[in-house]
């Protein structure tokens, strides 16, 4: 059974990687559809918005540091290696790392940033607009869905 130290670590790393699924399913259920529905020029301002509004301490302390914690529980696992619970804390720990945190970095943020180069009442804004909703929607799916598996596994760690 873990306990102690790395214990904590993995309660406070379910906590972060429940946090990120529940703002990454929001964006997915609700937010996404309501900017969509949006004339292209509103939507593409309030989501560049919402991405100048992201990079707070806020978020990214949740963000980064449930990564850092993700890294710090597989080195430990790995350190440690605990009789019971490794293979799961090591997949809690992949799935938020490469399936949140990676795909944040190689799939969401180059849109955002292509985004954010468009002038809101332009052609081109105009066209690329649902091209990002759809594509950027997808790959936020894969960041609900693996930060919730990572806290469900994390969770099965500590079972």
């Amino acid at each position: 059974m873990i306990g102690g130290p790395f214990f904590v670590l993995v309660v406070v790393g379910v906590l972060g990687t429940g946090l990120m699924a529940g703002v990454f399913c929001a964006f997915s259920a609700f937010v996404m559809r309501g900017l969509a529905a949006l004339p292209p020029a509103q939507g593409l301002a309030a989501m560049n918005a919402i991405n100048v509004a992201a990079v707070r301490p806020a978020f990214m302390t949740v963000f980064t540091g449930t990564a850092v914690l993700s890294t710090m529980i597989a080195v430990v696992t790995f350190v440690v290696w605990p009789g019971e619970g490794k293979l799961e804390l090591l997949l809690g720990s992949a799935l938020y790392l490469l399936g949140s945190f990676g795909v944040t970095v190689v799939a969401n943020v180059p849109r955002n940033a292509r985004l954010a180069r468009l002038t809101p009442g332009a052609p081109e804004a105009a066209v690329y607009w649902p091209t990002y909703v759809r594509e950027w929607t997808c790959w936020n799916h894969v960041r609900a869905v693996a930060a919730a598996a990572a806290a469900v596994f994390y969770i099965l760690a500590l079972t």
